[in-house]
């Protein structure tokens, strides 16, 4: 229970739109997932988080999803695995060249929203994604929700993964994260997504819906810049981790 590393999707906003406190969360997350001009941002939205979390010391990666800004990327757009591969390939770069500009560079790819649940189901899915991050970068990692398809296709096809567990969201007993639509879904009361991080870290068993604690690794812990008061449950986890001894640093070092 010595280390954890604490990352958030950053950089939702588009054009006037803003999404989430960045300039918080880049103050107490280690590792930013910064999306890339799918479900949401843009080349200035882009290049001003890429560039905060380079003066604040966070580690970068890139968030692809559906190119569905009205949806937030959180509905499934019908596209073949190879069309998905070739999506997540061209994000990835568009945000890796901003990222130069930035003065940082992009070590990780974790897919958003719908993206991310169908690659953690479908191991075609699965393959494509990890297929074209091989593709990019030998030295890109993926993050991945854990003990799903994504992780498994990364470790067969030799990418690095790490594994991610949620502080916020509701897990169902096959280690799926609860669909958005359903209540109790979102976690909101700081304390208690606190309290159980705390737990899960101590056993690696995660409290699910209607069945018994699942085990699950965890390399880093997601806390969702979108939801409110992220930034106040950032905080909250920051201190409760602290207190606990667990040393809050990046996945990927050097």
């Amino acid at each position: 229970m010595a280390r954890i590393d604490l990352n958030s999707d950053l950089g939702e906003g588009f054009g006037p739109w803003v999404m989430g406190d960045d300039d918080a969360m880049l103050s107490l997350v280690t590792s930013a997932n910064v999306a890339a001009g799918g479900h949401a941002s843009d080349p200035d939205t882009m290049f001003a988080t890429l560039s905060l979390a380079a003066a604040r010391g966070v580690v970068v990666g890139a968030h692809p999803g559906y190119a569905d800004r009205e949806g937030f990327g959180r509905r499934v757009i019908p596209m073949r695995p190879d069309e998905i591969g070739r999506m997540v390939a061209a994000q990835t770069g568009a945000l890796s060249a901003l990222a130069a500009l930035a003065g940082t560079r992009v070590r990780y790819v974790k897919p958003h929203g719908a993206l991310a649940n169908l690659a953690a189901a479908d191991a075609d899915v699965a393959r494509a994604i990890t297929a074209a991050v091989r593709g990019i970068d030998r030295d890109l990692a993926i993050l991945a929700i854990s003990g799903t398809a994504l992780e498994q296709a990364a470790r067969q096809a030799d990418v690095q993964v790490f594994s991610e567990i949620f502080a916020d969201r509701a897990y169902q007993p096959d280690g799926q994260l609860v669909p958005r639509g359903r209540p109790g879904a979102v976690l909101h009361d700081a304390e208690a997504v606190a309290q159980r991080l705390i737990g899960f870290l101590q056993d690696r068993r995660m409290p699910v819906e209607g069945g018994r604690p699942i085990e699950l690794a965890a390399d880093s812990v997601c806390v969702h810049g979108d939801t409110p008061g992220a930034a106040l449950m950032a905080r909250l986890l920051r201190a409760r981790l602290d207190e606990a001894g667990v040393t809050v640093a990046p996945f990927l070092q050097g």
